[in-house]
């Protein structure tokens, strides 16, 4: 990873003011202050970025951080923070919940609320930072989800810091047409962490709906660059009742219609991060996933991913450009 900031460059004196300088360009607007007055502020930022997908690391002194009404009300920013703890403790408080992590444990928190982040002693993180639409599409009630700590020791937790660890050693080498389905595998172990979480519980469904919702899901992937695609032709295609179509994907976080274009954005994400796709247009990427319209494309993609299509084709050939060079 690149380093982004770091306080070895500025005088002691302006250490802190640079400090919170960094962290609100790096992720957010956020207050910050050092626990101990007395002693020298330290603080180094390391970063890259996968697709749409942030990933840092910040080693820093002890401090309190908070995101504040004042900040969240001067500001559009709409964001999922993801701290997974490297070295030393952390606290997460949002929506009255408190999570306490370790080495290893990682914790959800977002930047529309007010949330404090709390480090009694020197600690290390990475921070992942990812569009707000993007877990709002996946799971349903994200906001029972926050300030809940996913243990690093098993399951998604483990494969989480294993992945983490392995992903900021490489960022730099990584090819850049991987580099959109690295973030989706990344978002899946944090979705799958997130999942195991209370808040997470989904209704209970038979295994008759169960069925028809892969069924349904399993034809859709089949058929997901025609834009004649249809509620109707799915249901003839399976001999369902459409109305059977709709209950079968209502425990799901998203309607059926938005899952269809969601996987349709996600592929078209795929196909603008490729480098060996730049002979192809927006809009031929746009048209060849569905999409009839390049306004609509655009402004969809915006919403789900907090970028235009041209801004995220321009970082990823950025991307290519800048290693091609070293």
């Amino acid at each position: 990873m690149q380093k982004l900031w770091s306080t070895e460059t500025v005088e002691s004196r302006d250490r802190l003011s640079y400090w919170i300088e960094a962290v609100c360009e790096t992720y957010v607007q956020l207050d910050c202050d050092a626990v101990h007055k007395d002693a020298i502020f330290k603080g180094e930022i390391e970063g890259g970025q996968l697709a749409t997908l942030g990933l840092s690391r910040v080693s820093a002194s002890a401090q309190k951080v908070r995101r504040t009404p004042a900040k969240i009300a001067l500001a559009t920013e709409d964001y999922f923070l993801v701290s997974i703890q490297a070295a030393g403790r952390g606290t997460i408080v949002q929506d009255g919940r408190v999570a306490e992590l370790g080495p290893g444990d990682f914790a959800l928190y977002d930047s529309t609320r007010p949330y404090d982040l709390n480090f009694e002693q020197d600690f290390q993180q990475y921070v992942l930072r990812l569009p707000g639409s993007v877990l709002r599409h996946r799971l349903r009630d994200s906001e029972k989800l926050t300030a809940q700590k996913v243990s690093g020791d098993r399951g998604a937790g483990h494969l989480m810091i294993g992945m983490i660890n392995s992903l900021a050693t490489d960022i730099d080498t990584l090819e850049a047409g991987s580099v959109a389905a690295i973030a989706e595998s990344v978002e899946n172990i944090l979705v799958a962490g997130l999942c195991s979480l209370p808040g997470a519980s989904e209704p209970l469904v038979s295994r008759l709906t169960a069925f028809h919702r892969s069924q349904i899901k399993a034809y859709v992937l089949q058929r997901l660059r025609d834009p004649r695609l249809s509620i109707n032709d799915i249901a003839a295609h399976l001999r369902l009742s459409p109305s059977t179509i709709y209950r079968a994907f209502a425990g799901e976080a998203s309607s059926l219609n938005s899952w269809i274009w969601n996987k349709r954005l996600e592929g078209a994400k795929r196909e603008l991060c490729d480098p060996v796709l730049i002979h192809r247009s927006i809009s031929e990427i746009a048209f060849g996933w569905g999409f009839s319209e390049a306004a609509h494309f655009s402004r969809t993609f915006r919403n789900r991913f907090g970028c235009t299509p041209r801004e995220l084709r321009a970082d990823c050939l950025k991307l290519v450009k800048d290693r091609a060079l070293t």
